[in-house]
């Protein structure tokens, strides 16, 4: 269901939409000229603790690439071809202004493509701030936690020398309640999404969600409340469609138009990973050691709120191509994803030459035949325009398992 005439969650959806196709960051600038000062702050797919910003007084800014909206020109020439599009157009957006009102970029370690990236940044953009943050692969709080937790602490450190706000206990447990309340809102929008597809298409759902990306917390939870509240007021009926979950789309945004022709094939996208970034830790983050109980294993004190950011990634992190799993069984949790949201099957979609998601799409495959859930996949591009021929075959898929089953 589009954003049309009488769709009561229609303007929620038309300010999202407005959002998510704005190259420019005109949302931000706005924010900035009510916050005379204060900074905005950019961060690469897939995650950074967004409330060590907020509580820095800066706006966390997730910078996403340019989509199927953005001719690439001069960003070809500083990649080879063999790499994901996504570093390419964001040099184009940062040569371009789109990303000027950015006064610094934080690149996380998904892996080799966005360090470069980093590195490239850092030439290209000296005046502005550019971090690296190292997430841990150790999950031992003593080893892994502690480092995690100093890195943050760093990068705080050095925003503020930047002219941000310094780094203060009260105000980071504050940004994380503000966070946990958005985390909360966006899982109530997953569950009617699970329970009604027609209620609430993937495609919108993942428009309210991308929205977040040039919002504060408070304001995007606003946002997800008001746009569920058009939807359920919405007549809709129900579809013969398939359920599936879609994954490998954690870095590099699929656009939109292709999410939309795998509804169109006959598909409920019932789960995914396409915003990663507000979901890489499931559940609230612990504001308290009674809360956290004994995940910080000693070495860690969730009094502490900077700790308890590093607790929550330690302990509750999402299982991703892009964390180490150590002897855990790879594909488990998403056999289990599967039968918890009553998928009928799984669609991989990762970006080309995107190496983390197609190295692990082997061992995932295999997880699931073992299951036997059926499962599809395909490979695009953030600026692909034609997707008749992935609609043909999903739509093939789809009706593969209506003939001969789902997932048991």
């Amino acid at each position: 269901m589009n954003s049309e005439i009488g769709d009561p969650a229609g303007a929620a959806l038309e300010r999202a939409t407005t959002l998510t196709d704005d190259l420019r960051l005109d949302a931000v600038r706005r924010w900035k000229e009510a916050h005379p000062g204060s900074l905005a702050i950019g961060i690469l797919p897939v995650y950074a603790p967004r409330p060590l910003l907020e509580a820095l007084g800066c706006l966390a800014v997730g910078v996403q690439g340019g989509g199927d909206q953005l001719d690439i020109i001069r960003g070809d020439s500083y990649f080879q071809s063999y790499i994901c599009h996504i570093p390419r157009s964001v040099v184009e957006l940062g040569l371009d202004g789109g990303l000027d009102p950015l006064d610094g970029m934080i690149f996380p370690s998904t892996c080799d493509v966005i360090r470069n990236l980093g590195g490239m940044w850092r030439l290209l953009f000296p005046d502005r701030y550019t971090a690296y943050l190292d997430l841990p692969q150790n999950f031992d709080p003593a080893l892994g936690g502690r480092f995690y937790a100093g890195e943050l602490r760093r990068i705080a450190g050095e925003i503020h020398g930047r002219g941000a706000l310094p780094l203060d206990r009260d105000a980071l447990r504050e940004a994380i309640r503000r966070e946990n309340t958005r985390r909360a809102a966006l899982a109530e929008m997953d569950d009617m999404r699970r329970r009604e597809p027609s209620r609430v298409p993937a495609s919108e759902a993942y428009r309210v969600a991308r929205a977040g990306s040039v919002l504060s917390a408070e304001e995007h939870t606003a946002l997800i409340r008001e746009y569920l509240a058009g939807a359920r007021e919405r007549r809709v009926r129900a579809y013969d469609n398939v359920r599936v979950v879609v994954l490998g789309a954690f870095c590099e945004q699929p656009p939109v138009g292709l999410i939309r022709t795998l509804e169109k094939a006959g598909c409920d996208l019932v789960d995914d990973d396409f915003q990663l970034g507000f979901k890489t830790v499931s559940g609230p983050i612990p504001l308290s050691r009674e809360e956290a109980g004994d995940a910080g294993g000693g070495a860690l004190d969730a009094d502490d709120p900077v700790d308890a950011l590093a607790i929550a990634f330690l302990k509750w992190g999402a299982p991703t191509a892009t964390r180490y799993i150590g002897a855990d069984e790879k594909g488990r949790d998403l056999v289990e994803r599967v039968r918890k949201v009553k998928a009928d099957g799984v669609v991989f979609a990762a970006a080309s030459f995107c190496d983390p998601a197609l190295l692990d799409q082997p061992m995932l495959e295999k997880a699931l035949d073992e299951a036997g859930i059926p499962h599809t996949g395909f490979k695009y591009s953030e600026n692909s325009a034609q997707h008749q021929t992935i609609r043909e075959q999903a739509g093939a898929f789809s009706d593969a398992v209506k003939l001969w089953g789902g997932a048991p």
